[in-house]
């Protein structure tokens, strides 16, 4: 067997399959619960300082940092593939 062609680190097969399958699971849940989060902490923050808007920054906060990760773990496995 050619040592060349086989990347150490990259799982193949089967496993590589679930990988992938576990990646695309993060970038379906990430925008979601990102929003979550920060709704949540931003309403836990209404309710101490007794404010009505910080629970829509906490989701906008979340959003962004959703839309982060999508785009990191986006460009890790379209950089895995090439």
């Amino acid at each position: 067997m050619s040592e060349e062609n086989r990347t150490p680190g990259k799982p193949k097969g089967v496993l590589g399959d679930l990988v992938k399958a576990e990646s695309f699971i993060q970038l379906a849940f990430a925008l979601p619960i990102g929003c979550l989060v920060g709704w949540l902490l931003g309403h836990w923050v209404d309710t101490k300082v007794g404010t009505h808007w910080v629970g829509i920054v906490g989701i906008l906060v979340g959003a962004v940092g959703g839309f982060i990760q999508i785009y990191t773990i986006a460009a890790r496995y379209m950089k895995r593939d090439d």
